[in-house]
């Protein structure tokens, strides 16, 4: 089966508790969808965040997390607010993350937010 870790947007994190987690982004004018997976891509919790200024974001569980339902919820708002706009974040774990996982997923995150940051910051310089 495909596991999605060679398209595009998509990165693979390693936490010292040997987990595996792909990461993957789509974005768009007004905002992005995230989706971090243990192992096979799947389709897990769901929470939607969207920018409400000065560093507030609304958010909303479309469906809940068995385990880490607090990480999700600050995955989307965190993003939201960085880009100052929507951001759908899936998570699937097979078990409770531990810190070191929730600290490698995070930080594989703001690498793929910086990274189009940077990529929309050079494509508005030469338009």
């Amino acid at each position: 089966m495909h596991s999605g870790s060679d398209a595009p947007g998509s990165k693979i994190v390693s936490s010292s508790t040997r987990r595996e987690f792909v990461l993957q982004s789509l974005f768009f004018q007004n905002g992005c969808f995230i989706i971090i997976s243990e192992g096979e891509p799947r389709i897990g919790a769901l929470s939607v965040s969207i920018s409400a200024g000065a560093g507030k974001a609304n958010t909303a569980k479309i469906i809940p997390s068995k385990y880490d339902s607090i990480f999700i919820n600050t995955i989307s708002e965190k993003v939201s607010s960085m880009i100052n706009g929507i951001c759908v974040v899936s998570l699937h774990s097979k078990t409770p993350l531990q810190l070191d996982d929730m600290k490698e997923i995070m930080a594989g995150i703001m690498t793929i937010i910086g990274r189009n940051h940077n990529e929309e910051t050079h494509r508005q310089q030469f338009s």
